[in-house]
């Protein structure tokens, strides 16, 4: 698991402090839906309940001689519970207490990934409202095509937010499962209803399992973490081309003392950007990993255990750091609407193309003869530098025949590009 960029907060989920305390929490669970179903003594519970603890050094010891860590988690917590510790783990196999305990784990892991992107949202949204009238140019294959505005671009990103949020709570619903079915899942040693109890207990529905949890559904969540990825991917991706010196409509805060080559002092780059967009292939690769850990000999093998001790940690510490720092980027953005007014005036008029042909369409000339006519003025003013669009195309007698000045105007009306902007606003759900 990386280190160096782990909040606290991951950091503990991922502790053998808090797995083993998991384990433990889940072996109680099944003690008190045992006494409760008496299959074991209620007098036992007590003693359970008061003495059950571990020592996080003398598991690690204990599993360095037997290599098993689950027989050196129960070894340890049967010295401090004594007699009644022959109650705990009754029936069970180790991955009944492992796969539910991990259930746990990636909820804690995965409540704070939703909040995460749900304060990345809002400061999408408040920016978005902030830039909502601001013009800038639309591109299509990277080349201009017609006026958006940067507020809009923003709602869109606050859209595909609010979808990998929806995503990311039905698949922590789907991994909240229990798995408490014994060595192949059969319930053979264990009263199916000692499940459904442990389960409510717990907060986690069962589910049906060989002797493991079908890993279909920790695919699903490293596939859901991935695309959440590859959408803070695509909004860096898109700021990293708006810095760009020749475009420069955007760019990323750049702090006092900051530096941004070692060798040209001028220098001011995207690098956070640049870094979970980087990230992102990562989460791709875990996700990945998870959809090879879904096939498994017969009722189980254990080549997806190693697999998930590092792709679970790391995907989830990894798409936390890439929501806070591209939430830090989004929040301190430099915005500068004078150059995006700048670059809409760049092709000299020619984003109004479409508005002339739909004109001449609907004046009657037929859209074949009207694109052709736009077209040729269009790559007069291509392979121009000083003409003006409105200009050329105010003077070819195609469209001048069909196309009084004061229709020409009106289609080189910026404010007939956006007249939809509040509409879509809306549609997104911001207001």
């Amino acid at each position: 698991m990386i280190t160096r960029y782990t909040r606290p907060e991951f950091a503990k989920i991922w502790s053998d402090e808090n797995k083993f305390q998991k384990w433990l929490d889940v072996e109680i669970a099944v003690c008190v839906a045992q006494a409760e179903l008496g299959f074991i003594p209620q007098s036992a519970i007590a003693s359970i309940k008061n003495k059950a603890k571990f020592n996080t050094s003398r598991v690690l010891e204990i599993e360095s001689e037997v290599k098993h860590d689950v027989i050196a988690f129960l070894t340890n917590v049967a010295e401090y519970v004594g007699e009644d510790s022959r109650y705990i783990h009754l029936g069970m196999t180790s991955n009944d207490v492992l796969d539910t305990s991990l259930s746990i784990l990636l909820r804690e892991a995965g409540e704070i990934l939703i909040s995460d992107l749900k304060t990345l949202q809002n400061v999408v949204k408040n920016r978005a409202i902030e830039f909502k009238y601001t013009p800038c140019i639309g591109r299509t294959h990277g080349v201009h095509a017609e006026p958006i505005t940067f507020g809009l671009k923003l709602a869109l990103w606050y859209d595909e937010i609010g979808r990998n949020l929806a995503r990311l709570k039905e698949v922590i619903d789907g991994i909240s499962v229990i798995k408490i079915s014994g060595a192949v899942g059969t319930f053979q040693h264990l009263d199916p209803r000692v499940e459904k109890k442990t389960g409510l207990l717990l907060g986690l529905k069962p589910v049906n399992a060989t002797q493991v949890v079908p890993r279909d559904l920790h695919a699903d969540f490293l596939c859901t973490i991935a695309v959440i990825g590859a959408s803070i991917e695509k909004f860096a991706t898109e700021i990293r081309s708006l810095q760009r010196t020749e475009i420069l409509e955007a760019e990323e805060y750049f702090s006092k003392g900051q530096k941004g080559s070692s060798a040209m002092p001028h220098k001011r780059n995207p690098i956070t950007c640049e870094r979970v967009a980087g990230l992102a292939r990562l989460l791709r690769s875990n996700a990945m990993a998870a959809l090879e850990n879904v096939a498994l000999w017969h009722e189980r093998d254990i080549t997806h255990s190693s697999v998930e001790r590092v792709i679970l940690p790391d995907s989830t510490v990894l798409l936390d750091y890439m929501l806070t720092q591209f939430t830090s980027v989004v929040e301190r953005l430099l915005i500068y609407p004078d150059n995006m007014l700048k670059n809409i005036n760049k092709t000299r008029g020619l984003i109004f193309s479409q508005p002339i042909l739909l004109a001449l369409a609907n004046k009657g000339m037929r859209r074949e003869v009207a694109y052709k006519a736009v077209q040729e003025s269009a790559m007069e003013v291509w392979q121009s530098e000083k003409s003006d669009f409105k200009e050329v195309i105010s003077k070819n007698e195609i469209v001048r025949k069909l196309l009084s000045e004061q229709d020409i105007n009106e289609c080189f009306d910026m404010s007939r590009s956006l007249q939809h902007i509040d509409y879509l606003f809306e549609r997104s759900g911001i207001k």
